[in-house]
């Protein structure tokens, strides 16, 4: 199993830099795409220190000078024109994805592979506003991404089969496992950790009992490796509610936002990212 030679990644956050790291270390060339050059290069040093940190915890043979030579950055999706495979990982906005998706389907072949990293918005939706919706499809792949070992391969109606095997080949390659989901609401995995989610955010809110003793009865109870709300930090308050207000919309009421969670994103405690969230990190960050 091989990757693609060539992999554009749009968008270099936190996301985006690590499904680039993931590729790079499978052996491919990877070109990440940002808005501008202040945040090329930002996205440039976070990937340079991902691959740094794989190479002193050996994680890869490769030498460090070798894996930063695979790494390009630019600032037009021209420049992912040779791709066989590019990523969008632009922030969860509908129309931002579009965006980013219709300028690079149009530099790219017509045989190249187009993907999203969304968790929640349709890939139907996303599909129509392109000229080649068989050759688009999700790569939902999850934070973080280096020690993350699952891949959602989700499938929208016009999906060619072929590109389906090619990707849960590709995702093989990377050392992690492929689920093949169709395209609906929330697919499989944002749909069930977000109700989780929401549920134990409820109960803290109620006063049922403190973050780390509701983590601790999935962790011990049921053999979480994280409980929700550390795993609702890790994830990122924001991105947890932009996934429940999709879901809301699209399911009902029992993926209604919590107030609780509304409020800590309002005053910009994010969780890791930010320093704090249900937990404090700021000597974590």
């Amino acid at each position: 199993m091989s990757v693609p030679e060539r992999v554009g990644v749009i968008g270099g956050g936190r996301m985006g830099a690590g499904i680039a790291h993931a590729f790079l270390l499978a052996g491919a060339a990877v070109i990440v795409v940002e808005r501008d050059a202040e945040a090329a290069a930002a996205a440039s040093a976070r990937l340079r220190e991902t691959v740094r940190r794989s190479v002193e915890r050996g994680a890869t043979d490769r030498d460090i000078d070798a894996l930063a030579s695979a790494i390009e950055t630019a600032t037009d999706a021209a420049a992912l024109a040779g791709c066989r495979l590019v990523v969008e990982a632009v922030p969860e906005e509908r129309d931002a994805k579009i965006a980013a998706l219709t300028r690079a389907e149009r530099v790219l072949s017509p045989d190249a592979a187009l993907a999203t990293n969304t968790s929640s918005i349709s890939i139907d939706d996303l599909a129509s506003a392109l000229a080649r919706p068989e050759r688009f499809l999700g790569l939902h792949f999850f934070n973080p991404v280096p020690a993350s070992q699952l891949v959602e391969v989700v499938t929208g109606a016009a999906t060619e089969p072929g590109l389906v095997d090619d990707a849960t080949m590709w995702i093989g390659a990377l050392g992690k496992t492929p689920v093949v989901v169709r395209d609906s609401p929330g697919f499989a995995s944002s749909r069930l950790g977000v109700a989780l989610g929401l549920e134990a955010i409820r109960m803290l809110e109620e006063g049922v009992a403190s973050a780390a003793d509701i983590d601790a009865a999935m962790e011990l109870g049921y053999r979480h490796p994280v409980g929700p709300l550390r795993t609702t930090d890790l994830v990122g308050l924001d991105v947890r509610l932009g996934i429940a207000e999709e879901l809301h919309r699209q399911l009902g009421e029992r993926f209604a936002p919590p107030l609780l969670l509304r409020r800590l994103v309002a005053d910009g405690h994010l969780g890791r990212k930010s320093g704090r969230g249900f937990y404090e990190w700021s000597e974590q960050r």
